[in-house]
């Protein structure tokens, strides 16, 4: 039996996840800062102390382990962005990964994969690019992100790129390293789909500005799908983008969930002046459009289950 340990392991996408593990029979270790009060030693589900203030760990546990999962990290959406609370999402990324990097360096320990979170928040806003015109000369064209390109130069791009950096000397120590650039988690148990529900609930579909920008989502059991890949596919190495194949616009979205919750509602735009007043700096985000690729995780043999937005939505 194999032994992953997950930080970040009781969030909305660490619960999914450690479920699926133990389903499969693995050995889950939640890196925690307080154990839970009742304990069972025969359990495939087990806590271990960590603190990443201190950078101190439960040494057994990372010396026990096969493989890591690391999740860990300020929820970005949880407050306003003050330049206090951007620092602590910063802070808690680089600070983790900081803290596993030099627990593989200084406990002996046979882990062979460390599987890092990342966020499509990596590439920033759409972009049109130079492209040759059917009526000659040079035209431009919009064309989804990959893997390859660059991070983007606001808050969350060069968030991301630190992120990424800060777990990277792990290859320096022989593990094999994926990165997961995650979309937008859709889940009914919580995160963004949670709060396009609340307004539908009230027979609202409330559209983000114009609608217009397209939101690169994955429904959470493909995302946990992708994080085992990353574990069991030893093959997958580097960076891979996890978003469903068809991304959609705002509006779409917001549609498809009333029409799949309610038999009546009105549609209702929220301005953007709003959204500013209401989120501040998130307000950028909410209104950007970001339109990812997921071709190169696709290559590697992955099936969506939930490919289309009416799928992943439907009751």
């Amino acid at each position: 039996m194999e032994k992953i340990i997950i930080t970040g392991g009781t969030g909305l996408v660490g619960t999914a996840l450690r479920r699926a593990l133990l389903e499969k029979g693995y050995g889950v270790t939640i890196l925690t800062r307080e154990l839970p009060a009742q304990r069972d030693p025969a359990s495939l589900l087990q806590f271990a102390l960590w603190n990443v203030e201190k950078q101190t760990i439960d040494t057994g546990a990372i010396a026990s382990a096969d493989h890591i999962i690391h999740l860990a990290g300020e929820n970005l959406a949880g407050k306003r962005w003050t330049s206090k609370m951007k620092r602590r999402i910063v802070d808690s990324r680089i600070n983790s990964s900081k803290l596993l990097v030099n627990s593989l360096k200084s406990i002996p320990n046979k882990i062979k994969t460390v599987v890092s979170t990342s966020a499509i928040g990596w590439y920033g806003a759409d972009r049109l690019i130079p492209c040759p015109s059917p009526l000659g000369g040079e035209g431009r064209r919009m064309r989804p992100f990959t893997e390859s390109d660059p991070p983007a130069s606001d808050f969350l791009g060069d968030t991301c790129k630190q992120w990424e950096e800060s777990i990277d000397p792990v290859t320096e120590l022989g593990k094999r390293l994926v990165k997961i650039r995650v979309g937008i988690v859709l889940s009914e148990n919580g995160g963004a789909l949670k709060e396009f529900i609340r307004p539908v609930k009230w027979g609202i579909a409330a559209i983000l500005g114009s609608g217009k920008q397209v939101m690169s989502w994955i429904h959470i059991d493909d995302l946990v799908k992708i994080y085992l890949a990353a574990i069991e596919n030893s093959t997958m190495l580097g960076v891979y983008n996890a978003v469903a194949p068809h991304p959609v616009t705002n509006k779409e979205l917001v549609l498809t969930l009333a029409k799949s919750h309610k038999k009546f509602y009105v549609p209702a735009h929220i301005p953007s002046f709003v959204l500013k007043a209401i989120l501040g700096e998130m307000s950028i985000e909410v209104l950007k459009s970001t339109t990812v690729s997921c071709s190169k995780i696709i290559n590697t043999g992955f099936v969506f289950r939930f490919p289309s937005i009416d799928e992943a939505l439907r009751k």
